[in-house]
């Protein structure tokens, strides 16, 4: 019987489907929250995201998302810290391609010199002597996406690298980049409420490639999402990101908290299983 907990990224890691984002473990806790975070500095609360990181381990989690991007690499030094006990039990994914010159400024360049030289950062950063997966994190236009993949797949070549991701694409760039090397992971942003992405979802599924939503627990329709909850004695985060597992088999939600009870609530949402009814009913 097939386990519908786990997902084989890139045909040869086996992850549990709830992982962790780590990028708000960034600045001062009240700094974390709402889209224009500055995710710029390491987190003030250090001791307490580390043990944080730990516990997610203890509840299963072993496929964890950060980026060189996130308080300018300082994101990767935490989780190589946190996670180092655990470090042959986990998946760690990074991404690069982001410039940021200010905490405000997040700026695509996809330079295949740049790509080259930030994912030896990430290798430095997080202790690593190969990258479990990475991401371009954005598609720079100004650069050919040839040039972009290539960089990622001449470091696969050289084995800094296991497996290459994309972010934020679209289907005809999944099958553009395909062409130039193997793409076990796509990171798109959706949820109940943002569903642009479903072309994306079927087509990664139909060729065994891992769906990666961020911002995961966005509600859509309250009213809905806690009456399903309540039938089914969840919370409607746990409803939400049940959503999410249901829609896919390769759907992997990465939700990110600095909170040990969220923690423990979005892990928990591995054991929930909805009906078709219930899934249709919060897709509306």
């Amino acid at each position: 019987m097939t386990n519908t907990k786990v997902f084989r990224l890139g045909g040869d890691l086996e992850v549990r489907r709830i992982g962790y984002g780590a990028m708000r473990l960034a600045n001062a806790p009240h700094e974390r929250s709402g889209m224009t975070a500055p995710i710029w500095t390491a987190p003030t609360d250090r001791a307490e995201s580390i043990a944080l990181l730990r516990t997610a381990v203890d509840l299963g989690v072993n496929f964890f998302d950060t980026a060189d991007a996130y308080a300018l690499g300082a994101n990767e030094e935490l989780l190589a810290e946190a996670l180092q006990p655990h470090r042959d039990d986990v998946v760690i994914a990074t991404k690069v391609g982001v410039l940021r010159p200010s905490p405000a400024e997040w700026i695509t360049h996809g330079h295949p010199a740049y790509l080259r030289q930030q994912a030896e950062l990430s290798l430095r950063r997080l202790r690593a002597d190969r990258l479990d997966l990475l991401y371009l994190h954005r598609i720079d236009p100004a650069y050919p996406l040839a040039d972009q993949i290539g960089a990622l797949g001449q470091l696969q070549e050289e084995g800094k690298v296991r497996h290459i991701g994309l972010s934020e694409v679209s289907v005809a760039e999944i099958e553009e980049a395909a062409r130039i090397a193997p793409i076990a992971s796509v990171q798109n942003v959706y949820n109940l409420a943002e569903r642009g992405h479903d072309p994306v979802i079927d087509h990664t599924a139909e060729r065994g490639i891992a769906f990666v939503p961020y911002f995961p627990v966005s509600g859509g329709d309250q009213a809905e999402l806690s009456e399903v909850a309540a039938e089914r004695g969840a919370t409607p985060s746990q409803t939400a990101l049940g959503w999410l597992l249901h829609r896919a088999p390769n759907v992997l939600p990465i939700p990110g908290t600095s909170s040990p009870v969220h923690l423990a609530e979005n892990t928990g949402a591995l054991e929930l299983a909805l009906t078709d009814d219930q899934f249709k009913r919060l897709a509306g």
